[in-house]
Formats: C-alpha cells, sequence, structure tokens
C-alpha cells in the first residue's frame, strides 16, 4: 500500500526472486566462509539493479533514493552483508554523482552504473572516526599529480571494489578545511590492501584496510574544491544514509519473517508457542516498529528524490537512526521468541542480530545521528526566530 509505480513494483519483484531463489540458498555459505559473493553480483549485474539510482545519461535507469532503498532492503531481507554490493557501491559512487565535474562523471559513473566495476568509499582512519577532522592521511599536489600517504581503515567493499572516493588532508594546518575528496583507482601503485578485518556480522562483504605509499594519482581525480572534502562527504551522507535505513529494515523484516514462522510451527504444552500471549505481544511490538521504520524511510527517500530544499541532514539522520535501532531491537526479540534454536548458528535468526549490529554503528554512529538532528533543529529554530 505504497502507492510504487509499475516500473518500481518490478524491481522490488526482481530483487526479491533473486535474494529468495539465488542469494538465500548461499547465505550461510557466505557468512561462514567470508567469500564475496560474485555470484549473486553477477545476477544483479544481468537485472540492472546497480543502476536503479543512476541518470539514464549515465546507464542507468533513472531513479533515485527511494528505487536504491528498495533493493537494498528486499536484499537485506535475506542477507544484509550482501546487499552491501550495491549499497556500498552506491556510497562510492554519490560523491561522483554529486560533485563529480563532466569528465569524472562519464569516466566513472558507466561502469558504476551498470555494476562492471563496484565501488567503495572510506574517511575514517585509525584515529579519525566520528571525528572525520582528525584526518592524518595526507595527498600533496606533485605537479600534475598528488601524492597520497597514509592509512584508510573499515572500507566497505574493500578489495573487490575497483573505484574508491576516498579523503585526504592537502591543507593540514586548515584542519577540517583542509580535507579534499578524490578518486582512486584499484591497482595504482602505491595503493595497497592492508589487513582484513574479523567482523561480528556482515560477514559477506569484505572490510579491509587500505595503505598509501606515495601513490601518485592525477589531479584530475580530486573531487570538489581543494579543502571541500568534509562538504562532499556531508553531502553523500544526506543520500546515502536512507540506503542504511533501508539495510537495517531489510534485517528486522527478514528476523521477524524468520521468528513468526517458527513460533507459528514450533509447539510447547501442546499448542503453536505463537498461540501464547507473551509471544503474541512480542509480534505485535516487532510489525508495529518495522511499520514505522518503513513508512519514515520511504517518505524520507521520496522527498530526498523530490527535492525541494539544499540539505536532508536531519531527515537522513533521523530514518538511519530510527530504523537501524528497530533491526536491533526486532532482531534481539527474533531471537527470544525462537529459543534456544535461535542461538543456534545454523539457523538464520542470530545472524540478522549480528548483521543489524553494524547499521547503528557506521555511517554516523547513533550517537552522532541524534547530535545531527539536535543540531538541525537548533539551526532551523534560531532561522525562524530571525524572521
Amino acid at each position: 500500500m505504497y502507492e510504487l509505480t509499475e516500473e518500481q513494483q518490478a524491481i522490488v519483484e526482481t530483487t526479491r526472486e533473486i535474494a529468495q531463489k539465488k542469494l538465500k540458498p548461499l547465505r550461510e555459505h557466505y557468512d561462514k566462509t567470508e567469500e564475496y559473493p560474485w555470484a549473486i553480483v553477477e545476477e544483479l549485474r544481468k537485472a540492472d539493479l546497480f543502476g536503479v539510482y543512476f541518470p539514464t545519461e549515465y546507464g542507468g535507469l533513472g531513479g533515485g533514493a527511494f528505487e536504491l532503498c528498495l533493493v537494498i532492503e528486499e536484499l537485506s531481507k535475506v542477507c544484509a552483508g550482501t546487499a552491501l554490493v550495491i549499497a556500498g557501491t552506491a556510497l562510492g559512487a554519490y560523491p561522483i554523482m554529486l560533485h563529480g565535474n563532466d569528465a569524472q562523471k562519464k569516466k566513472y559513473l558507466p561502469d558504476l552504473a551498470s555494476g562492471k566495476r563496484l565501488g567503495a568509499f572510506t574517511i575514517t582512519e585509525p584515529e579519525a572516526g566520528s571525528d572525520a577532522t582528525a584526518t592524518k592521511a595526507t595527498a600533496v599536489l606533485d605537479g600534475d599529480h598528488y601524492v597520497l600517504n597514509g592509512t584508510k581503515v573499515y572500507c566497505t567493499n574493500g578489495n573487490a571494489a575497483e573505484i574508491y572516493t576516498l579523503f585526504f588532508s592537502t591543507a593540514p594546518a586548515r584542519g577540517a578545511r583542509g580535507i579534499s575528496a578524490f578518486i582512486v583507482e584499484k591497482g595504482t601503485p602505491g595503493f595497497e590492501f592492508g589487513r582484513k578485518e574479523e567482523k561480528m556480522g556482515i560477514r559477506a562483504s569484505p572490510t579491509y584496510q587500505l595503505l598509501f605509499n606515495n601513490c601518485r594519482v592525477p589531479k584530475e581525480n580530486l573531487l570538489g574544491l581543494p579543502g571541500g572534502g568534509l562538504l562532499v562527504a556531508q553531502a553523500t551522507f544526506d543520500v546515502s544514509r536512507p540506503g542504511v535505513a533501508s539495510q537495517a529494515l531489510g534485517i528486522a523484516q527478514g528476523a521477524m519473517d524468520e521468528a513468526f514462522a517458527y513460533a507459528r510451527s514450533r509447539r510447547q504444552f501442546g499448542q503453536p508457542v505463537i498461540s501464547f500471549q507473551a509471544m503474541q505481544h512480542k509480534l505485535a511490538n516487532m510489525a508495529m516498529d518495522i511499520e514505522a521504520a518503513r513508512c519514515l524511510l520511504y517518505t524520507v527517500a521520496r522527498a530526498i528524490d523530490k527535492g525541494g530544499k539544499k540539505r536532508y541532514t536531519k531527515e537522513s539522520a533521523m530514518v538511519k537512526c530510527f530504523c537501524s535501532d528497530v533491526a536491533m531491537r526486532v532482531s534481539v526479540e527474533a531471537v527470544q521468541m525462537c529459543g534456544g534454536i535461535g542461538y543456534m548458528r545454523d539457523f538464520p535468526v542470530e545472524k540478522y542480530m549480528r548483521d543489524a549490529k553494524i547499521t547503528q554503528i557506521y555511517e554516523g554512529t547513533n550517537e552522532i545521528q541524534r547530535n545531527e538532528i539536535a543540531m538541525m533543529m537548533i539551526k532551523e529554530a534560531a532561522r525562524e526566530g530571525k524572521k
């Protein structure tokens, strides 16, 4: 009842078919082995799902954040780690879409839209997490190239990506105003992969350190203006955080579906577990949380696509924070509903719980989201007071 267009409904049905028929039989394998889901990547490529949010001039389907959220939600209902194939690429692509010049867009966006090459993004460093202004990695202009040095961490899509949006300090003395954004291609001399992280969840998605040792990139790879890197990052998060929310929503829906099915079939004291009032109350709370999260997510994603205001910082923070909190609550309750088997690795609800936690952390912790929401409310109130 969300008034999807025929094209949007087709996107949902296509993604759901791939998720249920192709991904579901393999999700346990990918979770255990941490093997990258290249077989699913190929299915997503053939279905043109990488391009749902790209403009048609770059080979996309002409949709927006809403269509991207629909794809990520459906994949995450089955495996949130595999959903990052598309979500992680989107995070790397959005800065180019938003701040790239014509030459950069023509060079990189068609390959990202087709899924021929995957994307990645990271601003995080060992000493620069929530405080991105603490960036220590540097980029020094040397003739026609910038020379990159330093370490980036927690890069989603890790070594599977080929096009990276990254952030380096071009003027350390200027602090936050000295950070710049760059497009770096896999295989550039001086760019290597460090440690692959061992994670609690989203194990189908590789998370790597990125190491830069006198890595030379053409100055044409500067994204936006020198010193404008944090503006690039902030604008990206405004449109990408609903993607995290859609991942969280998919996790919550998938966890509830599995727990509900089990509670209907599991019998104790001579009757189905779902007949007990305590179980019904858990189910009702889960369903209300999920429906509220979906309403907020779809409203925000559609607002972003419609435009009408310069920034959607508050709204994107709200939806990311709310949906990820819902994912954590619902997945924990799903384990509880299933009892002992819910704690076992061969039953899917424990995976949903492990996968859910990261959605409260990456692309800005939920504490940071609450800061963003409150600061925007204060700014809005101040502006209204001046009128």
